[in-house]
């Protein structure tokens, strides 16, 4: 079947959870807070409830830890700010 679509396996050690760590904590949290037990009309529908969870939600408000406990939308100001301080006064 991959070879009929094209496609490659992944290349993880077997059993290797720590592999896509991050990407399986984004997806449980997406699948449990916005998506679980919903019904979508339309493939539309459920993709306007996905990037809202994702951009107004999880980017823009939820805390993460690994960022210093503050929003993402919040840690990538920073680094921009950071990124024109360093510019003024260096360059």
């Amino acid at each position: 079947m991959l070879t009929q679509h094209d496609l490659r396996r992944s290349k993880s050690a077997k059993g290797n959870f720590y592999d896509n760590a991050c990407a399986e904590n984004v997806f449980r949290r997406l699948k449990a807070e916005a998506i679980h037990g919903e019904r979508f009309a339309t493939r539309e529908a459920m993709r306007r409830q996905v990037f809202e969870y994702i951009e107004m939600d999880y980017n823009r408000q939820r805390r993460h830890s690994v960022v210093g406990v503050i929003s993402l939308e919040a840690f990538k100001a920073r680094m921009i700010a950071q990124i024109d301080v360093h510019k003024c006064c260096v360059g």
